[in-house]
């Protein structure tokens, strides 16, 4: 009887143990996720006030307009990814998809910033990012280029330093998305990634795309791709066409007011540059999905019948 008691008790403690162990691993992951995403909540918030901290003369309601606005992206950033299943953001487990992106962004707002502090208060810092943008902005500009057609969406009457200043600030931005989509490639290549030596979940990374809804996934991702690299590519020229084209264009004071130049270019300039970066990374995807899909054919040595269909299924958590 006192064996079976002692043998008792040792199994609640043991079990007491296992559930402490567990808890505080649970409590441990939830940290360390939390801690993440709200580092990157703030990196997002850093971004939105940029240019209220560089420009000078920044009234007290703008500030206060813009700090709702980086508490509302900050937000929506640390719940995605805070939250064990994703909902909006995409590629959550890819790092140099999403810092090359947020790289890109940061630069072009501070550029972009600093362009526009100059015509306010001059330095000499400020003076020389303006001079580079002008020698930028004078290379891009030739006919139906993406910087001559952005000078477009000036309504008429604008004159020619309101020209001259949304050239600079278009060609800035732009060379600074063009550059970046080269170092995205290139740290692609040499990172590996995604790599098929590691796990890669569809789903979590990309959470608006449904593996299952029909059509095998390889095909859809390929052709998802192809869609997002040619809307990426088209963008910039579009968006100016259209503005010209449907309206008399933007009234000059209101583009070249600075909050109005620096997110209307960056805006411009960074939505292509994304798009083609995923287009990218689902061709990435698809090929990381046809090298696991022929390693296991040359495993099993024949496609039995459904086979295919089943490793669809499989793919969603690679």
């Amino acid at each position: 009887m006192a064996n079976g008691t002692a043998w008792i008790e040792a199994l609640r403690s043991k079990l007491r143990l296992t559930s402490v162990i567990s808890t505080d691993g649970w409590a441990r992951t939830w940290l360390s996720r939390a801690v993440a995403a709200g580092v990157r909540a703030f990196l997002v918030m850093v971004v939105i006030v940029m240019p209220s901290v560089i420009l000078p003369g920044i009234g007290s309601d703008t500030k206060q307009i813009v700090a709702l606005i980086a508490l509302f992206g900050g937000a929506l950033v640390f719940f995605e990814y805070n939250a064990v299943y994703p909902s909006l953001i995409e590629f959550r487990d890819g790092a140099p998809y999403n810092r090359v992106r947020y790289l890109m962004m940061l630069t072009i707002v501070i550029f972009l910033s600093v362009i526009a502090a100059d015509q306010e208060v001059s330095t000499t810092v400020s003076r020389l990012f303006f001079a580079i943008g002008l020698v930028i902005g004078a290379a891009l500009d030739f006919p139906y280029s993406p910087v001559r057609l952005a000078s477009y969406m000036l309504a008429d009457g604008a004159t020619a330093s309101q020209i001259v200043l949304v050239k600079v600030a278009a060609g800035a931005a732009y060379l600074i998305s063009l550059f970046s989509l080269g170092i995205f490639v290139i740290v692609l290549k040499l990172v590996g990634w995604p790599s098929t030596k590691s796990a890669f979940n569809v789903w979590v990374n990309l959470p608006t795309f449904e593996p299952t809804a029909g059509g095998d996934v390889v095909d859809r991702l390929v052709r998802d791709s192809y869609a997002n690299l040619t809307v990426g590519f088209l963008l910039p020229f579009v968006i100016p066409a259209l503005v010209a084209v449907l309206t008399t264009g933007i009234p000059a004071e209101t583009l070249t007011s600075p909050q109005t130049l620096i997110w209307t270019m960056a805006l411009w300039a960074y939505l292509p540059a994304a798009l083609i970066m995923r287009a990218v990374a689902m061709a990435r995807i698809a090929d990381m999905i046809r090298i696991k899909r022929a390693a296991k054919l040359a495993v099993l040595g024949a496609i039995e019948p459904g086979k295919l269909d089943r490793d669809d299924d499989e793919d969603e958590d690679l």
